[in-house]
């Protein structure tokens, strides 16, 4: 797996490559890129990097110095595509929505779309049920334990936590890949203590949150109905925190699931460069929805120049 050094350890990634549309795909606590394992075979045509960044399932320690509260890691983000050499990127977040701090923090100059797919939002950070893991990773040897308790079934299966994000539950050899770096390594433990216990109070969130008034481009918001984690009522206001474009060309959307997150949602109005295009010329319509197989992933299936496919797509089983 290629891997990049930046200014806070280094950090693995995949890569697609290609001349396509670049799509920056990210991930949540403590999951790495297989989180889009079934996601990336339907971007033929895009270009999909997937960082793994130092939420916790990374499988290399960050530097004993390394800044990795919700804006550090945000930062580091934006220090990954910048180090990449990418430009006019579409930032893909799910589950971790720390990304939209790169707005807030006026670090978004790469990024040209931007798409918020059932994630931390507003002052959710972390979502409700983590508020409990959060603390227990303040305690010396909470992550530790938390790694032990992760191979007890009732616990990893728990509908209040992991077992929550999917419908059909994550698989136990996806869920073993998430949590291997941290049952191993004492440092990755130390910087999943770091991430999980470093938001901000609720105040600084909703001041960083209401900084997306900022953002200028063309931003898709896509939300379950029968999400745990993420609130549902956190869909629309969402939609509603950046401002729709120049005689409504980039109009930010809510599109929520109205036949849950087993399924992908129809092709939305939103619409994404086409692959077979360069450019800012015609575009593609786009196609997100939260994965009920357990990647807890957005699902952006081919693309159509015509109209858009019939919908919602059942999604195969993990």
């Amino acid at each position: 797996m290629p891997r990049i050094e930046l200014s806070s350890g280094p950090i693995d990634y995949q890569d697609t490559g290609g001349e396509g549309p670049v799509l920056v795909l990210a991930h949540g606590l403590p999951m790495n890129e297989t989180q889009w394992r079934k996601v990336v075979p339907l971007l033929d045509g895009y270009r999909c990097v997937l960082p793994t960044l130092p939420l916790g399932g990374h499988r290399q320690p960050m530097n004993p110095d390394a800044d990795l509260s919700q804006r550090g890691v945000a930062l580091l983000l934006g220090e990954f595509i910048a180090g990449l050499g990418l430009d006019r990127v579409t930032l893909v977040l799910n589950d971790w929505g720390g990304g939209q701090f790169l707005v807030s923090e006026g670090q978004d100059r790469c990024i040209a779309r931007l798409v918020l797919v059932a994630c931390e939002a507003f002052d959710n950070f972390p979502p409700g049920p983590a508020k409990a893991m959060a603390q227990v990773c303040r305690i010396p040897g909470g992550v530790w334990l938390l790694t032990r308790l992760m191979r007890v079934p009732a616990f990893r299966h728990n509908r209040g936590g992991y077992g929550g994000m999917s419908l059909r539950g994550v698989p136990d050899e996806i869920m073993d890949d998430w949590f291997a770096p941290a049952t191993r390594s004492r440092a990755i433990r130390r910087d999943f203590a770091k991430f999980a216990t470093g938001a901000p109070g609720r105040e600084t969130l909703l001041a960083w949150s209401d900084r997306l008034r900022e953002f200028d481009r063309p931003v898709l918001v896509v939300w379950a109905t029968e999400d745990r984690l993420m609130p549902r009522e956190h869909g629309p206001p969402a939609g509603r925190a950046v401002p729709a474009g120049p005689a409504g060309r980039d109009r930010r959307l809510v599109h929520p699931h109205p036949r849950g997150p087993a399924r992908t949602t129809r092709p939305s109005a939103h619409r994404l460069p086409d692959p077979n295009r360069s450019g800012t010329g015609p575009k593609g319509l786009l196609s997100a929805g939260r994965q009920a197989d357990a990647t807890a992933a957005t699902t952006l299936p081919s693309m159509s120049m015509s109209k858009p496919q019939p919908g919602p797509v059942p999604l195969g089983a993990a």
